[in-house]
């Protein structure tokens, strides 16, 4: 079977390769994924595969085997893409300006499309359904993944096992990485709005002066990090945008920062959003402001159920050799994908892009980033073999 699937991996790579051009050509933001929806349907349509929609632009496939079998398995892609102007002069560059598929879910969409022309292929050899869920809004809070839960992709049947895959650049074309156990991290919006007394920058004196406070604020927020937190748990709080509106010469009376905190630990992050927002309001008291702190809860923490996710590891490793299994570090970005790990027994792997010899190694969510395109191939005949394996079919 691991044979006769690679075969159908490598015969349909030229398709799957058209696939993931046509979406890169054409990116759509999350929830107005309309033509990537429609290009979807009318895939599945071609191949013969029964499809619904759902949460709007998300789509659900259904290949059921032949084989008397309860088991049912979901496999997932995002198909949105992200407010990025592309950078790469290459003939499938986005044609739509300032979006860009730069997380790679034009890949994923791809693969798993490669995925289910293998098994529709293969119907007659196996027993059960494969879900296939096609996912809107993966890259915006509050993310598709939860709509879809709401509208019952996890239900009527309800698959026993989830499997998903994210593109790495820094893992060569061929390979996978994969993590058992805590993997992604948590992803909340921190937005901190320090209100003073503004006035003239030569008279401090009779000032409250939110852009000082802000900074001791800045400041002091590190230390939750650094001395409160676990060592061993992996946190960050960074803060990408602060603002002032004053002049050389003007103190505002209020200064803003935006960031994000991230941890794999769900019991602390619950009590960092407590001592964020004591820390900052404590330091402006003391000095004399005003503070608002609002935390905009994202996704959690994404953890790969043990068992599966050996299962799937011995699986990847059975089609791609052992060699080519890498143990996936802790990943602090997050993914929506977190709630179905959530609700039923998941696996999310890293798929291998990178081909720095081609240049094509640039880091997700940059104007660069691109594919080595043979990875397709593995992402497309892994998934569908460890479809099979899931369901309970023998090599």
């Amino acid at each position: 079977m691991k044979q006769k699937i690679q075969e159908l991996a490598q015969g349909l790579y030229e398709d799957v390769v058209a696939y993931r051009r046509y979406l890169h050509t054409h990116p759509e933001l999350s929830f107005q994924e309309h033509n990537t929806s429609r290009f979807i349907k009318s895939t599945l349509d071609s191949l013969g595969i029964a499809w619904d929609t759902m949460a709007n632009t998300g789509v659900v496939g259904i290949i059921r085997g032949e084989k008397p079998s309860e088991a049912v398995l979901a496999l997932r892609a995002d198909i949105d893409a992200l407010p990025i102007q592309e950078a790469n002069a290459v003939a499938y560059r986005s044609r739509q300006e300032g979006v860009m598929h730069a997380c790679g879910h034009d890949a994923h969409t791809a693969s798993l499309l490669g995925a289910a022309a293998i098994l529709h292929q293969l119907r007659s050899e196996f027993g059960g359904v494969v879900k296939l869920v096609f996912q809107p809004a993966e890259e915006k809070v509050p993310g598709g993944a939860l709509q879809m839960m709401k509208e019952g992709v996890l239900e009527q049947p309800r698959p026993q096992a989830v499997l998903g895959q994210h593109v790495m650049p820094s893992i060569r074309a061929g390979q996978v990485g994969v993590r058992s156990g805590r993997f992604m991290a948590s992803n909340d919006e921190v937005y901190i709005t320090v209100r003073g007394r503004g006035g003239h920058g030569a008279q401090p004196q009779l000032n409250t002066d939110p852009v000082v406070i802000a900074a001791h604020i800045l400041l002091a927020l590190q230390q939750i990090v650094s001395r409160e937190a676990d060592p061993k748990t992996p946190t960050v709080l960074s803060f990408g945008k602060v603002v002032a509106n004053g002049a050389v010469n003007v103190i505002p009376d209020e200064a803003t920062l935006e960031g994000t905190f991230r941890t794999t630990d769900e019991l602390w992050r619950g009590v960092a959003h407590r001592r964020i927002r004591e820390v900052a309001s404590g330091i402006a008291a003391c000095m004399g402001a005003s503070c608002d702190v609002t935390i905009v809860q994202g996704y959690p923490c994404l953890i790969n159920e043990d068992r599966l996710t050996a299962m799937f590891k011995s699986w990847a490793e059975e089609y791609l050799g052992e060699e080519n299994v890498l143990e996936a570090d802790v990943w602090m970005a997050s993914e929506d994908f977190a709630y179905y790990a959530q609700a039923a027994d998941a696996c999310f792997y890293l798929l291998g892009v990178g081909a720095a010899a081609q240049g094509q190694n640039a880091s997700l969510h940059t104007p660069t980033f691109d594919i080595d395109e043979q990875a397709l191939e593995t992402g497309a005949g892994l998934m569908a073999f460890a479809a099979l394996r899931c369901l309970g079919m023998g090599a």
